[in-house]
């Protein structure tokens, strides 16, 4: 018996998936790199926003750390900055 495989949510029809993967093919490796970077920036400050809402009290530095123990995971977390950094 084959596992089931994840259903994959598209809501992109196939002319605009196509239109898409016409622009990536048509961006350098700099430009396609940058657009990583800028998405992967994009979705840290959503994620610090949310921590801001849920720690109204934190500051700066509690912010940064409560960002990467999320991001992170507890363990790698603690083996990168100790496990008592967040308390």
């Amino acid at each position: 018996m084959r596992p089931q495989r994840k259903r994959r949510i598209d809501d992109t029809t196939p002319e605009a998936r196509n239109v898409q993967c016409t622009l990536y093919r048509g961006m350098s490796e700099a430009e396609k790199l940058r657009l990583v970077f800028e998405t992967y920036h994009a979705g840290k400050r959503l994620a610090v926003t949310g921590l801001r809402i849920r720690h109204p009290e934190a500051g700066p530095e509690e912010i940064e750390r409560l960002w990467a123990r999320q991001h992170l995971g507890d363990d790698l977390f603690d083996a990168a900055y100790g496990a008592l950094s967040c308390e």
